[in-house]
This record gives C-alpha cells, structure tokens and sequence, in this order.
C-alpha cells in the first residue's frame, strides 16, 4: 500500500494555513478587479464563439456541361399585343429556339397593366399558311370598304362581319387580297345582304384608318377578325370580345369557314343564338382576339450557362409588322436567375451573409418606356446582364445557390423590327461562401486560457505592489533611525 504522506507528495496546490496569511485593502480591491476582467473576457469568448463567420473565396464555376440555368421572368408590354407576342432564347452555341409556350403564360393587359381576363390561349399557328396561287389579274371588289365613320353601323347590322385590316404595303395582305376578293364575292352572291344579310365581309386599309384598327388592337398585317353582333361589347378603353381567324387564305378555305360561322344562324331570324358561340365549326383556325392591346408576359425558360440572348417580340409567320409603330416598352416586376430559395435556405443564408440576394433582382420595378409619335421610332430596348453564381455551405452541406448579376440598358435604334432584348453573360467564376466551424474544445481552451491569466497577471501584479509597499516602508524607518 502506498502511504497517505507519498501521495500528498505529489500536491500541486500545496496549502499555506490561513492564520499564516495576510489579507489587504489593496489585494481585495485587485481581486475584484480581476474578477470583472474575468467575467467580461468571458463573455467576449462566448460571443465569439456563437458568433457565425464565414469565409469568401473566388473559384471556377463547377458546374457540369449539361447543366442549365432557370431564368424567371414577369414582364409587362402595354403596347405589343398577346396575339404576336413571343418568347424566343439563342446562344453562342447556336441554340435558336423561337415561340416559347410550354413554360410561358401570356396575360392581356390594359392601359394601367392590369390583366384583363384569364390567360391568353394563343394556341399553334401554322408555319405555313395556304393562299391561292400568284397571277396577275383584275379581280372585282367584293369586300365592303369600311372606315370610322360606318364600321360601327355595319357591324351592327349584320350578324356575322368579317374583316381583313391590311396594310397596301405588306407582303402578305396583298397574296391574301386577291382570294379575299373572290371570296366576298362568293359570299355576296351565295349570301345576299339585302335578301339574306346574315354575313358580309368587309376591309380595313389601316395605314388610313390609324385610329379605327388602333381600337381593334392591330399589330400585325394582315388581321382577320370575326365580329358576331350582340356579343361586341365594348368600352370607353375598347375591349371587346370577337375572334381572330388563323386558318388557310385561299378562297375556298376562306369561303368554307363562311358557310361554316353562317350555318347556325337561322335566315329569318338573322340573329346569333345563344347557342351558336358554343359552335366551333372551324376546329382550331380561330380563337379570341386579344382583349387590349397590351401584354403581361410571365413564366420562365431554361438556356445553357453560356452567353444568350432571351428577346421579346412580334413575331408570325404569315403576318407583317410595322416597325415604325412597335412600341417594345415594359415594365419589368421579376427578371432572375436560379431557382428561388426556400423559405429555410432563405433564412439560413440571411443568418450566415444578410448582404446576399441584393442583386438578386436587379431589375425589378425598373420602367422602360418609349414613344414612336416622339421620334423615337424602331427603338430596340437592350439590357446587358452579367451573371455571378454564389454557392453558400455551411457545415460540409450546400444550403443555397444564387446567382446574382449586374445590369446596364439602353436605347438602341433599329434597322428591324424592335425587340426587348436581354442580353445575359454567366461569369467562368463563382463565389464560395463557407462558414467557419469553431470547436467548443477551443472555446473551453480560451476560457481557461482568461482565468488562469487573468489570476496570473493579478496574482504578479499585487505582488509587485506589495513588495513595493514593504520596501517603502523599510525606507521610512531607515530615514527614522
């Protein structure tokens, strides 16, 4: 057995009895300074230690090469029409997709970007639209010439008006003049305004009639829109609520959808039934005409992480456009890139870096407007983005991936067409973001590290102190002897 005396040999912390001891003012005052000391270097270390901080490196951007990048976009155009509105993303690589509608909703707005109706359906329309065969001949006019000044009383004295709003200089008006001729011949003759007068067709030449196809939002040339009456209602902002024809142009498909929208009308009523609208007789060829002639464009599309384009405009293939009246100005509520954090990705990025997602999106509630009667004709509007991936991780895992990005736009006169043109560049780098992971090992290290230095220093400074008053004092008395 060992002895009690062996194993208090190895004391540490050896003992001096109290009586032995001297207290002082001096000491005391030290001690409870050094407590203080103690407890607010303590409380330093702790707030430290749940404190989070984060490390900000610049790398290559890892993603693999099928990987694609989700732009979300919510654009509003108070003068292009939903009716050619398209969506269409290119690339450096030669991706040229064009008419976008799997992912892209399209909303018909009024003056003050208020939609006005449920989603536009503006359905597929054929690459190639079937018209009669070119000849140079004199064809009798059979359409109805209609202006300002009778477009309202004709359209409501017949049930059923046709009309093609054509512009004398368009390609396409004049291969559809000719067949539409010969069709409201036809259609006169089978169909006599004064003895049957249940359908007439009629023309809008609207390089004249401006403000007349302005109410009827025309955009594009050539226009056929349906008019049925007593289901025309209009407003003081020129809503309405008639149909777009989009089938073939050759005379006798024109003349076969005639006979087909006259069909449920009976000849002595001359009346539309309630019924008849639920009727479609010609199976896809027309649709609703845009309500307003603005557009709010909404949805998203997926491009390769390489420099492209995402460029809003009018586009058909069998209708021709203006340049000089395309007015592409927007207002734009949501331009971004990435998917959208969740509600707990967002709050654990706030905790680790409160400044990120700033630029997020940029361009939110930004206003670029234009005016073709202000000289300001065929004006391209281009934004140039530069695209920055921040991947944030925390403890060994990814919480979030965003991608922030810089923009500069501008007013660019066209020589085509005007288009919306976003323009975005996604950067070779990537920001890092890592939090710093603190041990509690290290935390309990530094604490001990306070007390026992805290204890020293005020342990050596009383000392000093203390001799320095003892030998003082053997001075004096030394003075007095």
């Amino acid at each position: 057995m060992v002895s009690t005396s062996k194993i208090k040999s190895v004391d540490f912390y050896r003992k001096i009895p109290r009586d032995l001891t001297e207290a002082s003012l001096s000491g005391a005052g030290l001690s409870l300074f050094a407590a203080f000391c103690m407890i607010l270097l303590f409380g330093m270390e702790l707030s430290d230690y749940l404190t989070v901080s984060t490390t900000t490196s610049v790398v290559v951007d890892e993603s693999a090469d099928g990987d694609f990048l989700r732009i979300d976009f919510n654009i509003s155009f108070p003068a292009l029409s939903c009716e050619f509105a398209s969506v269409d993303v290119s690339d450096v690589l030669g991706t040229n997709r064009l008419n976008i509608t799997k992912t892209v909703r399209k909303y018909s707005i009024d003056s003050n970007l208020v939609p006005t109706g449920s989603e536009f359906q503006s359905g597929a329309i054929a690459n190639a639209i079937k018209h009669d065969e070119e000849v140079n001949e004199e064809h009798a006019e059979g359409a109805v010439r209609l202006t300002g000044r009778n477009f309202d009383r004709v359209s409501h004295l017949y049930p059923i008006v046709v009309v093609n709003f054509y512009a004398p200089w368009c390609y396409w008006s004049n291969r559809l003049k000719p067949s539409w001729e010969k069709a409201a011949q036809i259609v006169r003759e089978r169909y006599d305004p004064e003895s049957d007068g249940r359908i007439i067709l009629g023309k809008v030449d609207c390089t004249e009639e401006v403000d007349l196809c302005r109410r009827n939002h025309i955009q594009g040339y050539p226009s056929i829109r349906i008019f049925r009456k007593g289901s025309d209602v209009r407003d003081d902002h020129g809503h309405h609520n008639h149909e777009s024809y989009y089938g073939d142009r050759d005379t006798d498909s024109l003349v076969k959808t005639m006979e087909e929208l006259v069909a449920p009308i009976a000849l002595e009523s001359q009346k539309v039934s309630s019924d008849s609208k639920s009727v479609d007789v010609t199976d896809g060829i027309k649709r609703p005409a845009p309500v307003t002639g603005g557009c709010r464009v909404e949805g998203f599309v997926r491009v390769k992480k390489v420099p492209g384009n995402v460029v809003v405009s009018a586009r058909s293939a069998a209708h021709s456009f203006d340049a000089s009246q395309m007015n592409m100005s927007h207002v734009i509520y949501r331009f971004s890139f990435g998917k959208m954090l969740t509600p707990k990705a967002a709050s654990d990025v706030k905790r680790l870096i409160p400044y990120l997602g700033q630029s997020f999106d940029k361009l939110r509630g930004n206003a670029y407007i234009t005016n073709p009667k202000e000289s300001r004709e065929n004006v391209t509007i281009e934004h140039y983005l530069q695209v920055v991936k921040t991947e944030v991780v925390a403890r060994s895992y990814k919480i979030a991936e965003d991608y922030e990005y810089t923009a500069h736009s501008s007013l660019v006169h066209s020589t085509s067409i005007p288009v919306a043109k976003f323009h975005f560049e996604p950067s070779p780098l990537q920001v890092l973001i890592t939090e710093d992971s603190k041990s509690f090992s290290h935390f309990l290290t530094n604490v001990c590290a306070i007390i026992g230095g805290v204890f020293t220093v005020a342990g050596i400074v009383d000392s000093i102190w203390h001799n320095t008053m003892r030998l003082m004092k053997k001075v004096e008395l030394g003075k007095n002897f």
